[in-house]
């Protein structure tokens, strides 16, 4: 085969457009009809709202703009950490913006999310990353309160997901020492919680660290309640720059699709700068009733505009 041939052949398979890295912070993804739905922190746009990106093999990814836009919604800056869950009929989206905490509603996955009434989840710190659990017909709240820390609660929402019920505010986990506190802070930091249930058993999956430390990573509290106590799995970190080769691993969510188990997170920009961050995807196993990620699996995603 020539070379204008081999140019030409390979021109055909190739996309029309070009790829460029993933950017999403503190990512999600949400799966419906054989759909894959990723929303994230939208690094220097994060104050116009919350961006959405589809796939259906997990690989190809397409920018489909905003889910959430602001004046739409609660918030006028610092659109972060958003989750999308099914309710009922409905879509909904709960995240951070002005660091608190709200949630909007849609009719499909890919918005526009909205509130009839601007609101945020009533609170008496500032309140960010926000995880929307149900079990037994209760939906708990796990999410980040800034006081003396980052550190993580939960609390049963009411029936109509505007505040928490009086008395099940719990704290589930805060930042300790070695790796969850490498530099030593006297602002210890435990954030982007993600809850999963599995035979039985509830596996709170957290960040420490700041997210500009190389050191950010995961790890990984079992508990026999949604409301805990929680306790910490010996093999912490799960995961981290010395088994992804990424600095600043972490910050992400469970996907389980097509009988496998995925975490999907975000990682510094290079080794020099840390943002805009990119977003990556593991592949999860669970050994002797514990999850392990698997880092032959790790691999960066792309995305291309419509």
């Amino acid at each position: 085969m020539d070379l204008i041939t081999f140019l030409l052949l390979l021109s055909s398979v190739l996309p029309v457009k070009d790829s460029t890295p993933l950017l999403l912070a503190d990512p999600t993804i949400f799966t419906w009809e054989g759909k894959h739905y990723a929303y994230g922190t939208n690094g220097a746009n994060a104050n116009l709202g919350i961006p959405v990106y589809t796939s259906t093999d997990l690989v190809h990814w397409t920018d489909k703009g905003f889910a959430l836009k602001k004046g739409e919604a609660f918030g006028e800056r610092g659109f972060w950490a958003p989750q999308v869950f099914r309710h009922g009929k409905k879509f909904y989206m709960a995240y951070t913006a002005n660091e608190s905490i709200a949630i909007a509603v849609s009719d499909h996955p890919e918005g526009p999310f909205r509130q009839q009434l601007h609101r945020r989840l009533p609170g008496s710190s500032r309140q960010i990353d926000p995880f929307v659990f149900f079990e037994e017909g209760k939906a708990w709240l796990y999410h980040v309160r800034v006081d003396s820390g980052n550190r993580i609660f939960t609390g049963q929402l009411n029936d109509d997901l505007t505040d928490f019920v009086p008395g099940t505010l719990q704290e589930c986990i805060r930042a300790g020492t070695g790796w969850e506190n490498t530099n030593g802070a006297s602002w210890p930091v435990a954030e982007g919680p993600t809850v999963i249930k599995k035979d039985g058993r509830y596996y709170l999956f957290y960040s420490c660290n700041d997210f500009r430390n190389i050191d950010y990573a995961v790890g990984i509290a079992e508990a026999d309640s949604p409301q805990g106590p929680f306790r910490r799995i010996p093999q912490n970190p799960v995961i981290s720059r010395h088994n992804t080769g990424a600095n600043g691993s972490g910050h992400g969510d469970v996907l389980f699709s097509e009988g496998k188990w995925y975490y999907v997170f975000h990682i510094h920009f290079d080794e020099k700068k840390v943002g805009p961050r990119r977003t990556v995807l593991m592949e999860m196993k669970w050994n002797d009733a514990l999850p392990e990620v698997l880092p032959a699996t790790f691999r960066r995603l792309r995305a291309v505009r419509e």
